[in-house]
């Protein structure tokens, strides 16, 4: 099997850190919708544990997964971080920065917020100390409280100006698993706005194509126009290929189909907000505090929705900071 060298990828490139910080997109390439980006952190302790080894084989770039394994794997990463094992958050670029930033600013954009959303669950300083300023009061930084302490790896290229030191690695998604896992955040994070876009908008078939370009999504955008939602510098070329004489220019066509939507909109009141999600960044316990918990089988059923949460047991007496790796014999 080639999929357990992936873990093992991640065991080598952890050797010289705290943790590491995967970071992978969805939607890049769409018709409509936003572009999404996933970010998951994992420790060493993560990478080494018995669970890790059982189980992260199924674990692949999304793309390579059915829509029932990768959701199941997604509330398994769910469970995993109510554990405060793994951490992960989404980021996302709207319509709107993909067409003001084109798509290569979007995406690193939306990495950028899933980054920084994930540092924040954590309580992970995003900039180390600057050594040039004296501080009164020094922050007293365990290990894995600062960004320096972590190592971002990217699925493909090096992404000019994301504001992080990080390593780009080309295949990511099928090399490295805490990229396959950023990977899967994405993608789900993204199917259920398309799905949820496909309810506001019918017709169109977003649930099942995700905005991408089949054969029913171009038929679709032929008989109906663009929406709102769809992306006018992606389905230009499109459009002006499959106009006949007896439509108007596709710059028009998009900017009269468009502005009507919008103004439609307006005027009921039901624009909606386009203001990427926030993440709270106070939870209640440090994810990376150290606590013994049973290790279930990859596949059974997530635990019952009246399950009572971890947060009612007693407090952790490090649950006020991040505890270190302990090296094991």
């Amino acid at each position: 099997m080639a999929r357990p060298r992936l873990r093992g990828h991640d065991l080598r490139a952890v050797r010289d850190c705290y943790g590491l910080i995967g970071v992978d997109e969805a939607g890049r390439g769409a018709l409509a919708g936003p572009v999404v980006a996933g970010a998951v952190l994992v420790n060493a302790e993560f990478l080494n544990s018995d669970w890790c080894r059982r189980h992260t084989s199924v674990i692949n770039d999304s793309k390579q997964l059915s829509v029932a394994r990768r959701l199941q794997i997604y509330e398994r990463m769910e469970w995993l971080m109510s554990e405060h094992r793994i951490l992960f958050a989404p980021g996302i670029a709207t319509v709107e920065e993909i067409e003001q930033e084109n798509i290569l600013g979007a995406t690193r954009l939306a990495m950028r917020r899933a980054i920084e959303a994930a540092l924040s669950l954590g309580q992970i300083q995003p900039h180390p100390p600057d050594p040039l300023f004296t501080y009164d009061n020094p922050p007293d930084l365990q290990p894995g409280q600062c960004i320096s302490d972590w190592k971002i790896l990217i699925d493909g290229r090096r992404v000019r100006g994301l504001g992080f030191p990080h390593r780009g690695i080309v295949k990511g998604d099928s090399r490295s698993l805490v990229i396959a896992m950023a990977s899967i955040v994405a993608k789900v994070t993204r199917d259920r706005i398309m799905e949820a876009l496909d309810v506001e908008v019918p017709g169109y078939g977003f649930a099942a194509h995700k905005g991408y370009a089949t054969a029913r999504h171009r038929e679709a955008l032929l008989a109906g126009g663009p929406t709102p939602h769809h992306r006018s510098l992606f389905i230009r070329t499109f459009l002006e290929e499959k106009a006949d004489d007896r439509n108007q220019t596709v710059m028009d066509f998009i900017r009269e189909d468009v502005g009507a939507c919008d103004d439609a909109e307006a005027e009921s009141g039901a624009a909606g907000d386009t203001t990427p999600p926030t993440v709270d960044p106070s939870p209640s316990r440090r994810p990376w505090s150290r606590m013994k918990v049973a290790e279930p089988e990859f596949d059974l059923p997530p635990p019952p929705a009246d399950a009572a949460p971890r947060a009612d047991r007693a407090p952790s007496p490090t649950a006020d900071r991040i505890t270190p790796i302990s090296k094991k014999a």
